[in-house]
């Protein structure tokens, strides 16, 4: 299936300085965000107890706070989790209260409102704030690695100048991701580091594949007699591989709004920063990786020797 005409030549880095600067802004306000508003976390970095219960009909999340107010929990976080039946209570531990006593005072407040057979308890989780410190470092050290590795991955596979490209990118798309969670303040969960992951991976793949052909387009270019500049070899490979970009991203992002309108509540946040993330990764692998890597010529200069290197890899 041809999404794209195989002549085509958009000019996509003749535009590389208004999308850097777009990056720059977007990545500032979402710098901004995050040091100002912070993040939702969830109990998994927090600490604190999740207590899911089931009514026999739908209720208020109003009224379900206002029912367990009096227990000391009005702060509490409240959502409807897969069905206006199915409710996920989230508080904050306290100290000296264990995760039983939480769960059956917020259940003998829910018991006493509405009756104690109109709500049923489905399941309590509980995560210490100790715990929740490890995860939180082990998931940003998670990512740091995983940033590492690709770097060193790249740099084996192409030239410096191409892994600080991807990276680049990369990074780029996560600052932007978690900005987004920042601003609308949405739950912050080992899930979402998990989908943050993923975002590398895919973002990665796409990166990859456009310098592939631009490793091959740059060796090819040398053996002209007229070889054109890197500008045009990198629009050049940009262009030739656009209709895969758009059909692999296409397709994934039907898959993953499935997941985020049928998949459920426990999903929802995994499935809401992949769909930003691979939108925000497809723009980063043709305006971001290519243009970064360009900005390093005369740093990291490939000589006839290192061309032919490059074109003996795999």
């Amino acid at each position: 299936m041809q999404l794209i005409r195989p002549d085509i030549n958009i000019d996509f880095l003749g535009k590389r300085k208004i999308a850097l600067t777009f990056s720059a802004i977007m990545l500032l306000i979402s710098l901004a965000l995050i040091g100002i508003k912070g993040l939702n976390l969830g109990i998994d970095f927090t600490g604190g107890t999740l207590v899911e219960v089931r009514f026999e009909k739908a209720i208020p999340a109003a009224d379900i706070r206002n029912a367990i107010s009096p227990a000391g929990y009005e702060k509490a976080v409240i959502q409807e989790f897969g069905s206006p039946e199915e409710i996920l209570i989230r508080v904050q531990n306290q100290e000296g209260v264990e995760a039983s006593a939480i769960s059956t005072a917020i259940l003998d407040a829910l018991s006493d409102t509405f009756g104690a057979d109109q709500v049923e308890m489905r399941r309590v989780e509980f995560v210490g704030p100790q715990v929740g410190e490890e995860l939180k470092s082990s998931g940003m050290w998670a990512v740091i690695y995983t940033l590492g590795g690709i770097l060193l991955y790249v740099m084996f596979r192409f030239k410096l100048r191409f892994a600080l490209g991807a990276d680049a990118a990369l990074l780029h798309d996560i600052i932007i991701v978690v900005g987004v969670f920042s601003l609308l303040q949405l739950e912050f969960s080992l899930s979402v580091v998990a989908a943050l992951l993923t975002v590398l991976g895919y973002s990665l793949n796409d990166t990859i594949v456009v310098f592939d052909r631009i490793r091959e387009n740059f060796v090819e270019n040398k053996k002209n007699k007229h070889p054109k500049d890197e500008v045009e070899v990198c629009n050049a490979s940009i262009n030739q591989t656009l209709s895969r970009t758009l059909m692999t991203s296409i397709t994934t992002l039907l898959v993953v709004f499935s997941l985020y309108f049928f998949g459920g509540e426990v999903i929802h946040n995994f499935a809401f920063a992949l769909l930003v993330g691979i939108a925000v990764g497809t723009y980063s692998s043709i305006f971001i990786a290519s243009p970064i890597m360009l900005s390093l010529e005369g740093k990291f200069e490939m000589s006839e020797e290192e061309l032919k290197e490059l074109e003996a890899r795999p």
